[in-house]
This record gives C-alpha cells, structure tokens and sequence, in this order.
C-alpha cells in the first residue's frame, strides 16, 4: 500500500474546491445547544461548505444527511413506526441551512426509511436536493441477485422516494465475501446487472453510479479495475482518523489506501462512518485533554468531522443525524469547514494510539446484522459495553479504585438499555449475523465476552 505522510495529505489533499452558497430558505435556528450541552453559538443557513462534483458539476454540500437512523415512535398498537413528523422537520431545517445531500437505501430502518425521506424531500424543490439510494442486493438468496429482482428494487427505489430519477445511485457493500471477485461478477456481470445500471445512467434515470465499499482489499481493486470500462461517478468508503491506517482493527482497508487510489483516477468520495459508530464522539478523558488543549471548545465529534472533511477529493461526509442537536452541531462544523492543520493532526496521531489500546468491539450500529432471529439487541450490548469502555469504567480487576461505581454503572444501564431476553446471554451462537457484518465482527464470540463480563459483576468474581 502506498504510505501518504500527513504532511503530503495536507498538500495533496487539502481543502481548495470549497465554496459557499445563500441559504435555501432562511429560517431561524431553534437552540444553539450542542449535542454535549454546552452552547454552541448561532447556526449559520448562508456559510455551508460545498464541493464540486467533477463529472456533473452539482454542488453538494459537505454535509450528508444520512438516513439509516431516523427517529421512532409507537404507533396505536404500540408497534414501532417512524417518526414522520420529526422527520420532516429534521429535513426542512437541514436543507434551509444548506445541506442538500440524503442518503438512504431500501434495507434501511426494516425498509422504512426510502419511504420516509422521500415523504420529507417531497415537499421540496426537486432541484434543493440530491438523494442518493443503493442496490441493496447482496444477499444469499439467489433471486436478489437476478436481473429481476435488480429492476424491481431500482423501481420500487423511485416509487418510494417519489423521484424521476436518482442522482446517485450505488451497488450496496461491494467487496465482502470468501471470494470477493467471484461475488462481484456474480452480483453484477454473470445476471446482466451491470449492463442495466449503464443503461439506466445514459437514459437518465441514474446521475451519478457509484458503489458503497465493505470488505477485502482485493474487491476494492477489482471495482477500481473496471473503471475504465465502466466509469465510476464516485465511491462510498469509510474514513476517520481511526481507518486512516489502523482499519484492520475494525477488518477493514486502511483509509490511506482508498482514497489514494481514488484520487489517482479522480474519483470523488463519499465519506461514511466518520464518528466509528459513534465512538469518535465518545473519547476517554486522556483523549479529550489532548483535544482541547488545541481547541477548548470544539467537541471529539467535531475534530472527527474536521478530519473527515479535510481531503479536498471528499465530496460529502455522510451523518445519521437523529436528534435536532446533533444536525445543528454538525452544520455549524462544516460552515464553513476550518481544516485540519498540521499541529491538529499530530495531536489525533496520539489520540488514535489512545483508542488503539482501549477494548472496544469495532461495532458501528449499523444494524445490518439485525433483527437477530432469538430477538437479541445486538448492536445495543455491544454499544452500552462500548460506552463504559470509552468513560474508562471497565473493570479489569475488583480492586480498581472504582469498582463499586463501575459495576452499578454497568449492571443498571445494561437493564435499563436492554431488556433482558434480549442481552448477550441469550446468544445462541448460530452465526447468522457475522457474515452481515460490514466489520467482519465475530459477533458470537464478542456476544461472549460481554456475558462473560457482565456475569463476573454480577457475581463478584475476579477477572
């Protein structure tokens, strides 16, 4: 893999292509509280950064709304439904500060959220936006794969969002599997898929084609490998400063990588996983001070967002932005962005060996490993765990200094979190959900580990 200093990263990567643009609709903010309390200032609707799109020349903005997480509600039956109303208000406010990017797929929110967005975006201009979903056919059932089952999914993608087209559109999590190459072939050439999305992109109703990157590195370059063939509009990888060059943490493909053999074909980037699954946004206090002797007042959230945003070959960096405070904080980062500097990346090389030696499980929420069939919480065991990891209270011995707190912490906010059929014990081990992990997580064996934890509290035993 081709090694890129932080130094040549500012150089060739820095933050030129930034522009910005009135406010779409101008209203006024409702709170200027960040996602951490503190106050966070007024939120600007005219100074969002943009880039530019190189093949189609769209100006997006930096900030991507990602929708795989929109907020629930019960319904009369008391079943879970989205929250259309907070949704809607979450998309009204986001576009009048400037955001114009909505990324979606069919698979998201148990199929809810293709629905749901575009009720939301509907009730705007069709030319304040561009909506991105996927071709979510990666799948084990051989009819996902057929040529099909690809034109259905494409259809019911416009239906749902009430579109006449989308302007990018991706095959969903390429690069996984035992054979990665065969895989692809398999999704995309042996069923004429491809040659439809070709035909698609010169009718129209595809903008910009692109795919979304999961996986081994050797299906990583054989997509590249059909670049010229194929063009691609852009490519979906995931980049924080964590991924930069220790994703094999997480199994994936160093960031590093991936954006240097973008940028050598001039292939613009969709960031996701900016915040890790949200433990970016969660550093223990050895991390913080660090954090804030540079900058006292910006959160770990917006130091990761910084660093996400910096590379000028980035097109838009993607958030799932359930909460009104978190939209509003990421907003007032990327408007307009201030990039990274060298000292600011220096201090984040000591963070990262600070996160290296903690015991997280590499889980980024993303669900797509549920539901479990025996009705386990799986992302939320492993995001409670995570979180006493990052506030430095998990145990390693019943003679740590704060042992009795630690384990009340523990034990009480795993049943307020999750109910109790559903946590780690019940794991039956059937090893459904590991290859639906983008991580490549043993989701079995981590399952273990939080049980076996969790019961050494509960019954006062040494670890």
């Amino acid at each position: 893999m081709k090694n890129i200093s932080r130094r040549n990263f500012l150089k060739t990567l820095g933050v030129g292509a930034a522009v910005t643009t009135t406010a779409l609709y101008g209203c006024k903010p409702k709170n200027t509280v960040s996602a951490e309390g503190g106050a966070i200032g007024e939120v600007p609707t005219d100074k969002m950064t943009y880039r530019i799109n190189p093949f189609t020349k769209d100006k997006v903005s930096l900030l991507g709304y990602g929708c795989m997480r929109w907020p629930l509600r019960k319904n009369a039956n008391g079943e879970d439904e989205v929250d259309q109303d907070m949704v809607n208000e979450l998309v009204d406010y986001a576009i009048s500060h400037g955001v114009n990017y909505f990324d979606t797929a069919p698979v998201y929110i148990r199929g809810w959220s293709e629905t749901s967005t575009g009720i939301a975006l509907k009730r705007h201009p069709r030319d304040k936006f561009y909506i991105a979903t996927k071709l979510s056919t990666g799948r084990n059932d051989p009819y996902t794969r057929s040529l099909k089952a690809a034109k259905e999914m494409f259809e019911n993608s416009l239906k749902n969002l009430q579109v006449d087209y989308i302007d990018y559109y991706l095959v969903h999590s390429v690069g996984g599997g035992k054979d990665p190459i065969r895989e692809i072939d398999n999704r995309l050439y042996d069923n004429g898929v491809m040659d439809f999305l070709q035909a698609e992109r010169k009718a129209g109703r595809i903008r910009n084609l692109g795919w979304s990157f999961h996986g081994d590195v050797k299906g990583f370059d054989y997509m590249l490998s059909l670049h010229e063939k194929v063009q691609w509009d852009f490519v979906q990888i995931q980049l924080n400063y964590i991924d930069w060059q220790h994703a094999s943490v997480g199994r994936n493909v160093n960031a590093e990588y991936l954006i240097a053999e973008l940028e050598k074909r001039g292939i613009p980037s969709v960031i996701m996983e900016p915040l890790l699954g949200g433990r970016l946004a969660r550093v223990n206090t050895q991390a913080m001070n660090i954090m804030k002797e540079i900058r006292p007042e910006d959160t770990p959230a917006q130091w990761a967002f910084r660093y996400a945003g910096t590379p000028e070959s980035v097109l838009t960096v993607l958030s799932g932005m359930v909460y009104m405070e978190h939209l509003q904080e990421n907003i007032r980062t990327y408007a307009p962005l201030q990039p990274l500097n060298e000292q600011e990346y220096e201090a984040l090389e000591k963070v990262t060996q600070i996160m290296l030696n903690s015991d997280y499980i590499q889980c980024t929420t993303c669900q797509y490993c549920m539901p479990c069939p025996y009705g386990l919480d799986i992302p939320g065991i492993f995001d409670h765990y995570n979180r006493c990891v990052s506030a430095g209270q998990r145990l390693n011995s019943s003679n740590d200094p704060n042992y009795k707190e630690a384990r009340r912490a523990f034990l009480l906010g795993y049943d307020r979190k999750i109910p109790k059929f559903r946590q780690a014990d019940h794991c039956t081990e059937c090893g459904l959900c590991k290859p639906l992990c983008p991580q490549r997580i043993d989701i079995p064996k981590e399952m273990r580990r939080v049980n076996e934890y969790a019961e050494r509290l509960k019954q006062r035993k040494e670890f």
